[in-house]
């Protein structure tokens, strides 16, 4: 199938799931789109079982290995999508909470990564590096699912600003983690004469993407916003911001400078000094307007290229033993993950009730752990992690995501919904 066509199946299928959800589930769209992309994936691999001869489960599984859904996601949408999410979220809102995100967007991250690592090396056998490159992994909430979900939900507003705040930071904090571990454990990395030299690259390399990527994104936002300013035609603004997030992370992909984080402080930036000072009201509208629709279709295209990625995973029963694990130990690491960074930061501000459980539940993951999985070299543990990965990502957009709201509102109730 050629591109064109590709493309035009997925925004097909993710219409008429979205449909399917509408009118019979009712759930929240991502969810509802991904939910349906599953069941119908599976009806066909059931199918495909039984009637002998059928080949269908085949034939897609074939088709979805070509879509390419790593470089899909890490190359094409995800700039995108953490541009629209990281417009939503006003730096103002995110300035009082940044001790919280700024630690469990780093030390959080670190925390996960251990002790997904470790547990998982102990449940599998497979050598500890490997295992740390699934930590590096899964542990960054994605902020692609959890943006999406919160579209949906009713939390409060700090709340919503310490999750979402976070999923943007750490989804890059982790993708340079996760890239320092695979050339650790992929490339011969590990105990050698030369492992001080190691960590200090390793350090080197993610001071230069972490903080390369924040500078480039601020810069590239600052110009964009000047220039808006001396504009006043919104289809031309409008066209500017796409751009900046189309070309912005190209230019930090050829910098080798983390895009994920340049989209995020780009969004940030045109999203609070640009809206307020850069743009006419009829701009604003129209910018705001076509970033949540970008934002929208783009979420139902990936909610539905995770259904249909169920082809490409593995179903072993050690596998799904495996799988079944590391639901529960990414939960763990997740729990303490947030524990830690909040039971130091308790001394110097306050916390409401439960933040604790709502932000361990509420810390979903989604396709850019399975994008990263799909994208590691062919090995003997590839289909494993594989495996564990999909099973841990499902089960957090689905359990997790429709019940975080319902958690939330059980520990600590809104005024606004107290009778």
């Amino acid at each position: 199938m050629t591109l064109l066509q590709i493309a035009s199946l997925l925004i097909v299928l993710a219409g008429l799931f979205g449909a399917i959800n509408y009118l019979f589930l009712k759930l929240p769209s991502a969810i509802g789109i991904l939910v349906v992309a599953l069941l119908a994936s599976l009806i066909v691999m059931a199918l495909d079982a039984v009637v002998p001869g059928l080949n269908v489960a085949d034939t897609i599984r074939r088709q979805v290995s070509g879509i390419a859904f790593s470089d899909a996601l890490l190359e094409g949408m995800l700039g995108l999508l953490l541009f629209a999410g990281a417009l939503h979220v006003k730096t103002s809102d995110l300035k009082a909470e940044w001790a919280t995100v700024g630690l469990m967007a780093t030390m959080g991250i670190a925390i996960s990564t251990v002790i997904v690592g470790y547990g998982f090396a102990w449940i599998t056998g497979m050598p500890l590096l490997v295992a740390l490159v699934f930590g590096a992994l899964i542990s960054p909430t994605d902020p692609v699912a959890v943006m999406g979900v919160l579209r949906d939900t009713n939390l409060p507003k700090s709340l919503e600003t310490k999750i979402a705040g976070e999923s943007l930071f750490n989804d890059g904090v982790g993708y340079v983690v996760y890239l320092i571990l695979v050339g650790a454990a992929f490339t011969g990395g590990g105990h050698s004469a030369t492992e001080d030299a190691g960590v200090a690259d390793a350090a080197l390399l993610f001071a230069r993407e972490a903080f390369g990527g924040a500078v480039l994104g601020l810069v590239l936002g600052f110009l964009t916003f000047r220039l808006m300013r001396r504009i006043d035609d919104y289809a031309l603004e409008v066209l500017l911001t796409l751009g900046l997030a189309f070309g912005g992370y190209e230019l930090a992909v050829a910098l080798h400078v983390s895009a994920p984080i340049m989209a995020v402080c780009a969004g940030l930036l045109i999203g609070d000094v640009g809206t307020r000072l850069g743009m006419s009201e009829e701009t604003r509208k129209y910018v705001e307007a076509f970033w949540k629709l970008i934002d929208e279709i783009l979420n139902a295209v990936l909610f539905l290229l995770i259904g249909v990625e169920v082809f490409a995973v593995v179903f072993d029963k050690s596998h799904l033993i495996a799988g079944s694990a590391a639901i529960v130990l990414a939960l763990v690491a997740r729990l303490l993950a947030v524990a830690v960074p909040i039971t130091l930061l308790r001394p110097f501000r306050s916390y409401s009730g439960g933040v604790i459980r709502v932000m361990t539940w509420g810390g979903l993951k989604g396709g850019i752990s399975v994008a990263l999985a799909l994208s590691l070299p062919d090995g003997e543990w590839k289909p494993i992690i594989l495996t564990a990965t999909y099973m841990v990502v499902v089960f957090s957009i689905i359990v997790q995501g429709l019940t975080v709201a319902r958690l939330a509102n059980h520990v600590n109730p809104q005024p606004s919904l107290i009778p």
